[in-house]
């Protein structure tokens, strides 16, 4: 069995010659109290008759509530620790996070329990510097951050 793919977008903005991104962190009760190394950027299962870039314009409008229209930077694809592989964009854009409106998702609470709950699919949405973001963000998706700065125009990441 192949191992799923998802897709996502890494948005950043420059703030005062800083690059800042955004990330998101997951909801419900796994998640909850987990903070550094949890953050990720917005992202979904690319559908069997999609691709990827679809897929990651889809998944950022469920999970922030935001159309992501325009041209994307493409970063290539990582491997998580459980299997999935990532496939990632990046798109220029400001975002308010006090307007995050995510889509909801049923799981089963506690695991194997046979009871579903429904939970937000992200709970909430932050600018981190790119310093701060490497602190927070799932390690498997670091290199994301990575490939952003060598896409990026040098004067877009350093601080003035």
């Amino acid at each position: 069995m192949t191992a799923p793919r998802s897709a996502g977008i890494l948005l950043h903005r420059c703030i005062d010659g800083s690059t800042e991104v955004l990330l998101v962190h997951p909801g419900g009760p796994f998640w909850k109290d987990k903070d550094a190394g949890a953050w990720q950027i917005p992202k979904g299962l690319i559908e069997p008759d999609e691709d990827a870039e679809t897929a990651a314009r889809r998944e950022v409008a469920e999970e922030l509530g935001c159309p992501i229209d325009g041209a994307l930077i493409a970063l290539g694809e990582v491997r998580q620790a459980g299997g999935k592989r990532v496939v990632a964009f990046a798109a220029e854009r400001d975002f308010d996070p006090a307007a995050l409106v995510s889509n909801m998702i049923e799981i089963n609470w506690p695991p194997r329990s046979g009871r579903t709950l429904a939970i937000p699919e992200v709970d909430r949405a932050q600018w981190f510097n790119l310093e701060a973001a490497r602190e927070h963000i799932l390690a498997s998706q670091a290199p994301f951050l990575d490939r952003l700065v060598a896409a990026l125009p040098l004067a877009d990441h350093m601080p003035t």
